[in-house]
């Protein structure tokens, strides 16, 4: 069993790490997006290009969500004080939901010039772009793909929804980019309508991340229950700790994206209250080890029958 030095020392590790991970994925997104940006900005102005225009400016507000995921989650691993007894985690969620809040726009943004071209039928007037433009767009796509991934990993590594949200706008400008590609090449070919309906269908992936996003940060900033599938494993592996004779209740709830359980469990009533005392402190203590989401578990101890203790 580990000491209570050792203990703390895990647990500052593990604080230095997530601080290093929470830079770097900041440093990452806001250099990456910086120099994509600026260089989709020149090549759709060189280019003669309005979707990469505009497909730079969507790269340069994910400069300015990552900005928000990164004050989101610095904010929400403030240890609690006496204003926050239960800590500062569901501003986690805050950030979440105003990322998912700019992606609506920005999807309804590149949806409107889209629907508005189509409707318009100035097709004869869109300028067409050159190869430089095509070049930016396949870049973008490749960039913006790695970085999804890289924070999309290290998001799930420390448990960021924030970060995860911010993941997810980074694969909403690759689709931008995809959709700039195709407008681009179908203009270079004579279809310059294709711009306009690959607008639209980015639209419509980027309205329905934004849509999730804010979604999960609503219900968990709600004290939403883990789930029974979360639950019924939990009340599992109570029920088989030493000294525990049953599980009389049982809830979770998120706070943003920790879990706090309120516990009931039936003890020997014959035994005295130190030893009944020491059977819920065990509890307590291997709860929060085995299921490391669980920030505090609140444990309340019911004296069993004579009879239940002999079944």
């Amino acid at each position: 069993m580990a000491t209570k030095h050792e203990k703390t020392n895990q647990s500052t590790s593990r604080s230095v790490n997530e601080t290093a991970i929470i830079r770097n994925l900041s440093l990452v997104s806001v250099i990456g997006n910086t120099v994509l940006s600026g260089f989709k900005m020149f090549a759709g102005i060189v280019g003669n290009s309005g979707a990469m225009i505009s497909d730079a400016i969507h790269s340069f507000s994910d400069v300015l969500t990552t900005l928000i995921a990164w004050i989101g989650v610095k904010v929400s691993k403030r240890d609690a004080d006496s204003s926050h007894p239960y800590g500062h985690e569901r501003l986690e969620r805050v950030a979440s939901l105003i990322l998912g809040l700019v992606l609506m726009v920005t999807g309804i943004g590149v949806g409107k010039v889209g629907v508005e071209n189509i409707l318009l039928g100035n097709y004869d007037t869109l300028t067409i772009p050159s190869a430089i433009a095509l070049v930016a767009a396949v870049v973008s796509i490749i960039g913006k793909e790695a970085m999804y991934w890289y924070t999309r990993y290290y998001a799930k590594l420390i448990n960021s929804s924030a970060f995860l949200a911010d993941a997810w706008h980074h694969r909403s400008d690759a689709f931008s980019s995809i959709g700039s590609l195709i407008g681009i090449g179908g203009a270079m070919l004579g279809v310059p309508i294709l711009d306009s309906v690959a607008s639209v269908v980015i639209c419509l992936f980027i309205m329905k991340v934004a849509y999730d996003i804010s979604k999960d940060a609503f219900v968990k900033m709600l004290d939403t229950s883990c789930g029974e599938d979360y639950e019924k494993a939990l009340k599992k592996y109570v029920s088989e700790q030493e000294g525990v004779i049953s599980v009389d209740m049982l809830h979770s709830r998120m706070f943003g994206n920790k879990v706090y359980i309120d516990l009931e469990i039936s003890v020997d009533g014959n035994q005295s209250l130190q030893d009944a005392h020491e059977v819920a402190e065990r509890v307590h203590k291997d709860v929060e080890q085995q299921f490391s989401d669980v920030k505090h578990i609140m444990i309340h101890v019911n004296p069993a029958s004579s009879a239940a203790n002999h079944c």
